[in-house]
């Protein structure tokens, strides 16, 4: 499954762009990032290799250059992302993760109104 890539920071930036903007150019996707990063287009292009090389994106060929695209979705990501990080440190259950946040960040109004909403339609 390509959602269990490992994506580092700076590779999710780049996938990032993929996502909001749709498939691109690496020299496009260095644009794109060059008012946020100080990037080279060899750094754009290593990170690309990097994603290609996880299979997290693919490449397509348009004449001398390729046009990258991701191959999931940030939802499908974030999800499975999310799955792991819970499994690690929670052993698959979400309320230890919602009592951790609620006792070491607190919770606001509008936090708790909204999990009372969410049990409400689990229910």
């Amino acid at each position: 499954m390509i959602t269990d890539v490992n994506i580092s920071d700076a590779e999710r930036v780049v996938i990032e762009t993929l996502w909001s903007l749709g498939p691109m150019t690496a020299l496009e996707v260095a644009k794109e990032l060059a008012s946020e990063n100080d990037w080279s287009i060899a750094t754009v292009k290593t990170l690309l290799g990097r994603l290609l090389k996880k299979k997290a994106i693919a490449a397509k060929p348009q004449g001398r250059r390729f046009i990258y695209e991701a191959k999931m979705s940030r939802d499908e990501y974030v999800g499975a992302q999310s799955e792991r990080l819970v499994d690690k440190l929670f052993g698959g259950r979400i309320a230890p993760l919602v009592s951790h946040f609620a006792e070491t960040k607190g919770l606001t109004a509008k936090d708790v109104e909204e999990l009372r909403q969410l049990l409400d339609r689990l229910q």
